[in-house]
């Protein structure tokens, strides 16, 4: 069910700790940790505790949560001192969506090209 945590769901379990992650920010409602396979100097993932799908299941079944999820990204590029950065919500494998649990990516630190890939 959405907003419940998934057994089988990756970011699920970085949530629960089960699987170790470089977390650099935790609220209440987020996680913000280091991606694995970075794309830029600087990438960190920021996924809400509760699981939805994408960003546009979140935005129906929990605005406020997408909201905070946005403002950590702000909170993540502050932190990481970028002047400027790109979040990045993929939607579906088609897209590059690999865990389906929503998540930001913040990527910075070095040129971003447009348009990306």
């Amino acid at each position: 069910m959405a907003g419940e945590p998934q057994g089988g769901c990756l970011f699920c379990k970085v949530v629960a700790g089960t699987i170790p992650a470089t977390i650099v920010r935790e609220t209440e409602t987020t996680v913000a940790f280091r991606d694995i396979n970075p794309q830029a100097p600087t990438h960190v993932l920021v996924i809400p505790k509760v699981h939805y799908e994408n960003a546009g299941a979140l935005a129906v079944g929990a605005p406020d949560v997408l909201a905070d999820v946005l403002r950590e990204t702000q909170a993540v590029a502050d932190e990481e001192k970028l002047d400027s950065y790109r979040t990045v919500f993929n939607t579906g494998a088609g897209a590059g969506q690999t865990v389906f649990h929503v998540h930001a990516h913040v990527l910075g630190g070095r040129g971003l090209q447009w348009p990306p890939g």
